[in-house]
């Protein structure tokens, strides 16, 4: 197998198993949600962005530049690669020390700021998470930068099952013996750790195996290397962490604000738990609903850089163009077809439809998330990062000032109402500077009027077919019926005018699954 098939056959591997792990760490809050109930949930929501923080670091930004530099010392020699891998972990242990101690050390202020003392404990157990980093992002740098992903898959998809078994095999026990909501947000928090040392142990048995870990141990590193490396791993690491942090980030932002807001504004403690609770059932919804646009972000950003260095232009505009189609129209179908369900579908998933309004404006920032995390693949292939960055910072900015000034007036719909505005700036930021280089927009135009139409139609089909179902007794049963029913009608009527105008190309309609089906339905 020549090389560039092998780095192919890893991007292919690497891709799959963050989908799987994806899919899992969405999925999982359902059955979560219906054990614990609305307070239960938030109080795990509320400490859950601290594990995803740690998460992200260690599974994107570190190992991504640490596998950079790696490959770039391995041409080198290996004493300077030892030195590179030894810099790039002892600049990691002392963040992971740092996070450590900021979280587990300040966990009782960090819970003053969300406005409940009782998650203190949470905060510290979830502290522990910050000091698998160096760990994590040096054996999976390492593995990656030698075209070896096969560790790096193992032990994303070993830490997220191990994690998800744990955590619903917790919740029930402690909830069947009678324990309190927080103790079992504790449970949980410590199946995420269980899991974290499995996801470990992974990479351990494979570094054991290629004779790694001397590299540890060679001696003669100098400050002066130390410290240019640090330099770049900490820097180029948590930028290109940050793109990955979007929705973590807004959830951190939300922790810190909707309940201690919430209770300055009149409401009863546990009312504001049950409503920050029902706010959160949003979380998996956007986790799925963006899963399509990860992967493209994911496969798109080496395929690009690729192109980038070797000046392929053609190749660039083509990849490009295709990538903000497709995700425009899976992104946009996702998020109308959902909107029109969200009453059956939050009964379906969550046994009532407590929210159903607020959930449906949140799930709208699924088409804008969509755009944003392929456009961040993009321009992350054009060494962008420090743009992103800085455009991912004014977002928050705006998500924040919404939350201060909305949340009093409108409570969780403000909250809603801010994340949509905060991700549609960004949205717009990320799309007029990839337009600068590629004519997207100029993509986007040609397609609105079938895409409109399809919307429209979906749209007056679903609610005729809800309003037809609504004279029976409702309950879960009939709600989930109308929810998956109505998905496969949505879908069929929203591809059947996406096919009908040609939307999507043969070549486009190849990188969705089955979308050789489609075309030949079509001839």
């Amino acid at each position: 197998m020549d090389q560039s098939n092998q780095y192919l056959k890893g991007a292919f591997i690497l891709t799959s198993a963050a989908l799987i792990v994806k899919i899992l760490s969405a999925v999982y809050r359902v059955p979560f949600q219906n054990i614990v109930g609305d307070i239960g949930f938030y109080i795990y929501q509320q400490v859950y962005p601290i594990y995803g923080i740690a998460l992200i670091l260690a599974t994107s930004g570190f190992p991504v530049i640490i596998s950079k530099l790696a490959a770039e010392s391995e041409s080198d020699d290996r004493k300077h690669l030892a030195h590179t891998m030894q810099a790039a972990f002892l600049t990691l242990l002392i963040v992971g020390i740092f996070l450590f101690c900021l979280f587990f050390f300040g966990s009782d202020i960090i819970a003053g700021f969300m406005g409940d003392q009782l998650l203190a404990p949470l905060v510290r157990i979830s502290s522990y998470m910050f000091l698998f980093l160096p760990f994590f992002s040096l054996g999976r740098g390492y593995f990656q930068s030698v075209g070896v992903m096969v560790p790096t898959a193992i032990s994303q998809v070993t830490e997220q099952s191990v994690r998800v078994i744990i955590i619903i095999l917790t919740a029930f026990l402690l909830v069947k013996n009678g324990e309190s909501l927080y103790k079992v947000g504790t449970g949980a928090i410590t199946g995420s750790l269980i899991g974290g040392v499995c996801g470990i142990l992974v990479l351990l048995f494979f570094a054991m195996k290629r004779t790694v870990l001397p590299f540890l141990f060679v001696k003669g590193l100098s400050v002066k290397k130390f410290y240019r490396t640090a330099q770049i791993v900490l820097i180029h690491g948590m930028i290109i962490s940050l793109s990955g942090m979007i929705l973590i980030l807004f959830q951190m932002i939300d922790s810190f604000s909707i309940y201690s807001i919430l209770v300055k504004s009149g409401y009863a403690v546990e009312e504001a738990k049950a409503i920050k609770g029902v706010f959160d059932r949003g979380q998996p919804l956007l986790q799925l609903g963006t899963v399509a646009a990860s992967s493209f972000s994911l496969a798109l950003v080496p395929l690009i850089a690729t192109a980038w260095r070797n000046n392929d232009k053609e190749t660039i505009n083509r990849k490009a163009e295709s990538a903000i189609k497709i995700t425009t129209v899976i992104g946009l179908g996702a998020t109308v077809g959902l909107v029109n369900i969200m009453r059956p579908t939050n009964s379906m998933l969550f046994s009532t439809v407590d929210g159903s309004a607020v959930l449906s404006v949140l799930v709208v920032t699924i088409f804008f998330s969509s755009l944003i995390l392929v456009c961040s693949g993009v321009l992350q292939g054009f060494g962008q990062v420090g743009t992103l960055a800085k455009y991912i910072v004014v977002g928050l900015f705006v998500k924040a000032v919404g939350n201060f000034i909305l949340i009093p007036i409108l409570a969780t719909m403000g909250a809603a109402i801010s994340t949509l505005i905060g991700v549609l700036v960004m949205a717009i930021l990320f799309l007029a500077n990839l337009n600068r280089r590629i004519h997207v927009l100029r993509t986007l135009t040609a397609i609105w009027k079938p895409l409109f139409l399809a919307s429209i139609l979906m749209t007056v089909t679903l609610q005729l077919w809800m309003l037809l179902l609504s004279n029976f007794e409702p309950s879960r049963l009939l709600n989930t019926f109308i929810a998956l029913s109505s998905v496969m009608i949505g879908a069929a009527i929203y591809l059947g005018i996406i096919m009908k105008f040609a939307v999507l190309s043969e070549e486009e309609l190849a990188l969705i699954p089955f979308g050789d089906k489609f075309y030949k339905s079509r001839k």
